[in-house]
């Protein structure tokens, strides 16, 4: 929520605001970054994004990740993934550096039980959280997901193996409406094989769209990908 001075300046208005921080809506992937970017998936540290899981002496290992959210925004899908999946490692990719930043540092905020006001909001309205984590786990809720800034259209190489990935989300992403910015879009047939390369055999994709001809444009690339 939000307080809002009214013109008159004599009292205060409650107003709701869907995002924690303004920001803008999209990035260009196309434009030049300063982001650090491992050179191969065995140079990625994963350690100080997924503590939890090193350091151990009890014989666990890290997995690896196993689902990537590309452009995860707030990161609100991979943190109810997280509890619905509490065995399975969670990563959201998002290319806007205040947007990335939020969705660690609420994170590592739940991960110390200590949301903000937002995200339990974000919680209680969507029903999450709630599920019993299973104790057999090695390691505790919100553990196993983070967010990370990087440029999935340039870099997904550099984080992950050949066959890595069991599932793929791309979620509400960018329509670029222009003609000659359809280059930019995330499902195109150059970025789908690379999709491929990290998936595992019968590893999945989902699209979610609220823009018909972007539906239209996924789902005709996807179709005639081999």
């Amino acid at each position: 929520f939000l307080n809002v001075v009214d013109e008159a300046g004599k009292k205060n208005v409650r107003s709701f605001s869907r995002f924690p921080k303004k920001v803008r809506a999209h990035a260009n992937p196309l434009a030049d970054d300063s982001m650090n970017v491992p050179r191969n998936p065995e140079g990625a540290d994963w350690s100080a994004i997924y503590p939890a899981y090193f350091n151990r002496d009890d014989g666990v290992k890290f997995p690896g990740v196993q689902f990537l959210d590309v452009g995860c925004a707030w990161g609100g899908g991979v943190v109810c993934m997280s509890t619905v999946f509490p065995d399975k490692v969670l990563l959201g990719v998002e290319i806007r550096a205040v947007v990335a930043q939020y969705a660690q540092d609420r994170i590592l905020a739940l991960r110390k039980g200590q949301p903000d006001q937002y995200t339990t909001n974000m919680l209680k309205r969507l029903g999450a959280g709630q599920e019993p984590h299973p104790a057999d786990l090695p390691v505790g809720r919100y553990e196993n997901v983070n967010v990370i800034r990087s440029n999935a259209m340039r870099y997904l190489p550099m984080y992950f193996r050949k066959g890595q990935l069991e599932k793929m989300f791309f979620c509400f992403a960018d329509p670029h409406f222009r003609k000659r910015s359809h280059s930019r879009r995330i499902i195109t047939t150059p970025l789908l094989a690379e999709y491929a390369y990290v998936l595992q055999p019968g590893g999945m994709i989902y699209v979610i769209t609220d823009v018909q001809e972007l539906w239209e444009w996924m789902d005709a690339h996807l179709e005639r990908h081999p």
